[in-house]
């Protein structure tokens, strides 16, 4: 690396002084340099496909819809809603998660290509939505579960996306033994996958570059990730404030999709 610094301190004064253009270019430097670069990325990278995010004013929380006005948005995608009304969870789930017709955008094809070209090692999301990996992406932890993939509850066999949105069962029931088919998504008061989150883990510990797009880590399971880093760069890609920009090298405000058109 070109750069050599006394301090993290002067290293992060170094970078904070530099032009927009600079940083990109100090950005496509970092990435081209770094042996193990990993993307931790939230709803930011999908809302450019069309799919709504959660908390922001246009976001899902904040749909109006008679049908669930008596409900809190987090119990519509809780397990409790799941476990005692199951017929509710389902309604919301169909009308409000069916991304099946959706496309990856821009930001999606540049990630799944810098993976292809070694410049990246994976991506840990958390969205649901499956559009990683419809881009091209191979490695990608969805510490949020996804949409893709359904499971019977009962006997645990397996289905695909289509079983329970294209369902005409109120609450959609496995063939083999009449268990309900439920979404491999991780509800609110569920633990996350075991497998995702502890390859995530490892990923995070072993980067030497992390780059955080498109959250503002205001939940908890990515913050905690991040936190867990301590390679050298750490650059961060999102359109409103976070929480940790004060421990960033390079901070970019602005739209993920961005990255496209960075030539880097």
């Amino acid at each position: 690396m070109k750069w050599e610094f006394a301090s993290d301190k002067e290293k992060k004064n170094y970078f904070r002084r530099m032009t927009e253009a600079q940083k990109i270019e100090a950005f496509g430097e970092i990435l081209a340099e770094s042996s193990y670069a990993v993307f931790l990325g939230g709803a930011g990278v999908s809302t450019e496909s069309g799919i709504p995010d959660f908390r922001s004013k246009n976001g899902l929380y904040h749909k109006t819809d008679k049908r669930f006005s008596k409900y809190k948005p987090e119990y519509l995608l809780s397990y409790s809603c799941l476990k005692k009304e199951p017929e509710v969870f389902f309604d919301y789930y169909r009308k409000n998660l069916d991304a099946r017709s959706i496309e990856p955008n821009a930001a999606h094809k540049r990630l799944a290509q810098w993976e292809a070209e070694g410049r990246i090692c994976g991506v840990i999301t958390q969205n649901i939505d499956g559009l990683h990996q419809k881009a091209g992406s191979k490695n990608v932890q969805e510490i949020h579960g996804t949409t893709w993939k359904n499971h019977c509850v009962s006997c645990h066999k397996e289905y695909g996306v289509d079983f329970i949105f294209d369902s005409n069962d109120l609450v959609p029931k496995c063939p083999e033994c009449g268990g309900v088919v439920r979404p491999d998504v991780t509800l609110y008061g569920e633990f996350l996958p075991e497998e995702a989150h502890q390859n995530s883990v490892r990923m995070i510990q072993f980067a030497d570059l992390l780059i955080i797009g498109g959250t503002s880590l205001a939940v908890g399971s990515a913050a905690n990730l991040a936190h867990m880093f301590h390679g050298k760069y750490l650059v961060i890609i999102n359109k409103t404030k976070t929480k940790m920009e004060g421990m960033a090298d390079l901070v970019f405000h602005d739209s993920i999709g961005k990255i496209d058109a960075w030539g880097i």
